[in-house]
């Protein structure tokens, strides 16, 4: 690489920073700690129904790691849901929400069980039923109807019966970062 495509990398770097750096407040007053509490809760009742196990991650900024090489939203949901161990439930039904706020990105990860049955095209039509919520400012909204969405696949596809224990695998509070 050329030291003018260097400057322009690290130039685009620093300008994608200062964007998640002066959105970051506004991102975090999206979602008080009364909707996480309440989107928590959410997730608990939705894991009454099915085997599977929810998780939401929303942060706030990438850290700078990310920024520097340019590292997209999949990217980053990719190595959270490796982080909270999503991938490791028993029946591999483990699913991830990932919001960017800055970047307004949304990333749906499905765990290999999950991904056997609900096909890439129905986690993006959830995707941008939440986008349209968010469009509104209607974080809590969007994430609700999206655990819901999330939620009946699960059930169609790991049920919970009367002789399946109920183990929770996973927290189910959303992570705020």
């Amino acid at each position: 690489m050329d030291t003018t495509n260097k400057h322009r990398t690290l130039i685009g770097a620093i300008l994608r920073l200062l964007h998640h750096r002066f959105a970051e407040s506004q991102a975090r007053r999206a979602l008080p700690p009364e909707a996480l509490q309440r989107l928590g809760a959410r997730v608990s009742a939705s894991e009454q129904r099915h085997t599977g196990q929810i998780r939401i991650i929303t942060e706030a900024s990438l850290p700078w790691s990310y920024l520097r090489r340019h590292a997209s939203a999949r990217e980053r949901a990719l190595m959270l849901f490796s982080k909270y161990r999503v991938w490791d439930t028993e029946r591999n039904n483990g699913v991830l929400i990932y919001l960017l706020m800055p970047e307004r990105a949304i990333e749906i990860v499905a765990d290999r069980g999950v991904h056997r049955y609900v096909a890439p095209q129905e986690w993006q039509s959830v995707a941008l039923q939440m986008a349209a919520h968010f469009q509104k400012l209607q974080y809590e909204d969007g994430l609700a109807q999206a655990i819901e969405a999330i939620s009946s696949r699960l059930v169609a596809h790991f049920p919970r019966t009367e002789d399946t224990p109920h183990v929770n695998e996973l927290p189910d509070g959303p992570i705020a970062q």
